[in-house]
């Protein structure tokens, strides 16, 4: 058999097993297959066999998707993650290679929704993103909603997407809909789901909502996405296409696919019901901290001279009793530490047992009902816009972005 190269077609026999698939690579002395579902294997040499070798073509000019001057503008800001990812054939993992282009010409069903500008502030997946970053990504936001763009869809990799949400969403005041869009497998997987998150998103940037969310698949099927509101939602399965739910309150809306007909709650907040306004000064220096029992005091040493910390606690909002000198110790020498619970639903009360009233006590701030990571991001935002220790207290404790729900319901 001939020398294997990259993006031949073989088949691999073993036993009574026989797959096909395309040769990536070698690697440790074995082939790198990739399936037709997305996966890779590897195989003995001697057990793979040649089906087709594709005619390698010249490349060819970089197709054009129309633009209608008919339909809205939209800026599509690119930051990377699976929704702008491929197969790398070097070492048959997905990285993220395609910029807003890319995505245009990969999904041409696009410029029936809309006609684009594109804007890349960065090429990354998403556990690389940094708060500084999240301030680069509300300025170009605010300046695209500034130049009239009817709306503005961000293509983000889903791991940090929330929180870059929640970041975005305290930072700007948006008259128009900022959408937050990401894929939870490749494009070059079947059953990606990359181009109808992205038409969906497409359809809600184009439409009535009036502030920032997260649109993404609503069921496993390919049948609506849902629209969430940035600060209520989470990222709850690792590889699901309805990995990400609205905790504590419905979704905002929904995306009939292929229709692509919109609909809104009466909890959204509509088009043009806000002026543009940026505030993206944030105190970096903040920490989110996990309790687990058994955990010793000693860890929150890590965090002395933290601006902030939140602590996702136990049920209502607890710690280890042996916490609290230590805790008192930060408060008192300028560290705002804030109690969320790893429970995602229901509320913060550290009033009904004894260690929650000594976290009051020394000054604990209750999280009400948010998230731990929204918790997170609030508390860097309102650390870097206020600086009166009982004003961050209160602004903590006040619903600034639909972050805190009213009430708690079953």
């Amino acid at each position: 058999m001939d020398t294997l190269q990259t993006g031949d077609r073989v088949r691999y026999a073993n036993g009574g097993t026989t797959l096909t698939g395309t040769y990536i690579a070698e690697r440790d002395g074995m082939a790198v297959v990739k399936l037709g579902s997305g996966y890779n294997i590897g195989a003995s040499f001697e057990k793979i066999e040649l089906i087709e070798r594709p005619a390698r073509q010249p490349a060819a000019g970089a197709s054009v998707v129309v633009q209608n001057p008919d339909l809205p503008e939209l800026a599509i800001i690119s930051t990377g993650g699976t929704i702008a990812s491929r197969a790398d054939f070097r070492t048959g993992a997905v990285t993220s290679q395609f910029s807003a282009n890319d995505i245009l010409r990969a999904i041409p069903e696009l410029g029936d929704v809309a006609r684009y500008r594109d804007r890349q502030i960065a090429n990354i997946l998403s556990e690389n993103m940094q708060p500084a970053l999240w301030r680069d990504l509300a300025r170009a936001i605010y300046d695209e909603i500034r130049t009239g763009v009817a709306g503005v869809i961000v293509t983000h990799g889903t791991d940090t997407m929330a929180c870059s949400a929640a970041a975005v969403r305290f930072m700007l005041r948006t008259p128009v809909p900022v959408v937050f869009v990401g894929s939870q497998r490749s494009a070059d997987r079947p059953s990606s789901d990359n181009a109808m998150n992205a038409l969906c998103s497409a359809a809600v940037a184009a439409g009535n909502l009036g502030e920032v969310a997260v649109v993404m698949h609503a069921t496993t099927n390919d049948d609506r996405c849902a629209v969430h509101r940035a600060t209520r939602v989470r990222k709850m399965h690792t590889s699901r296409r309805d990995a990400f739910q609205s905790i504590g309150m419905e979704p905002l809306g929904y995306v009939d696919y292929p229709s692509l007909s919109v609909t809104l709650s009466d909890e959204a907040v509509r088009r043009g019901a806000e002026e543009p306004e940026l505030h993206d000064a944030i105190e970096e220096r903040c920490a989110l901290l996990h309790f687990y029992p058994g955990m010793p005091p000693a860890v929150l040493d890590a965090f002395e001279g933290y601006a902030g910390l939140v602590i996702a606690g136990t049920g209502l909002g607890h710690v280890a009793t042996d916490w609290v000198p230590r805790l008192q110790e930060m408060i008192e020498g300028g560290t705002t530490v804030v109690m969320t619970s790893q429970c995602l639903h229901g509320r913060v009360c550290d009033r009904v047992y004894n260690t929650g009233r000594d976290l009051l006590r020394i000054g604990v701030v209750e999280g009400e009902d948010m998230l731990p990571e929204t918790a997170l991001v609030k508390l860097m935002w309102v650390l870097g816009n206020e600086s009166d220790p009982e004003r961050v207290k209160e602004l903590i404790k006040t619903d600034l972005a639909g972050e805190i729900q009213r009430r708690s319901v079953p």
